[in-house]
């Protein structure tokens, strides 16, 4: 798996992407309790109205890698925006967090993921290339600690 954002993370199996949280997230700091979890983006546009038909996934919503995809607000007031981070197509959310939150804290790479994405496909190996893998990650969170 590879980080694309550093409070996004995306697994991929077989060209689908999974957006969880990083382990870095905020939200995965201690102290930290999530009141909500939106999909509504706008007033136009929830991540719950995705309808997703067919195999060529028809009705999915397109999103870029700057789309949002929920807005997460903690106990402490704070508001969270989680994006794609990747251009592709919206298979589906994970509506189990909005009923149970603690899911994203607990479970954040299995039960807790937040979306699946399907990568356009002259795109995918494009952007697998370019992430990073578990270790360089982990070396990037310890420059970043090293350097606060």
């Amino acid at each position: 798996f590879s980080q694309l954002q550093h409070n996004n993370y995306a697994w991929f199996f077989c060209r689908i992407c999974v957006i969880t949280l990083a382990e870095a997230h905020p939200l995965l700091q201690s102290g930290k309790t999530i009141k909500n979890i939106n999909y509504q983006i706008s007033a136009n546009c929830s991540r719950l109205q995705n309808k997703v038909s067919g195999k060529s996934k028809r009705g999915a919503q397109f999103l870029t890698e700057l789309a949002p995809l929920c807005r997460i607000s903690s106990s402490d007031g704070e508001e969270y925006t989680i994006y794609s981070c990747i251009r592709g197509r919206l298979i589906e959310v994970n509506e189990n967090i909005l009923s149970n939150p603690a899911l994203l804290q607990e479970k954040p790479s299995t039960e807790g993921y937040i979306a699946v994405v399907l990568p356009k496909f002259e795109e995918s190996k494009s952007v697998t290339q370019g992430l990073l893998t578990q270790k360089e990650y982990e070396e990037v969170l310890l420059k970043r600690l090293n350097s606060s």
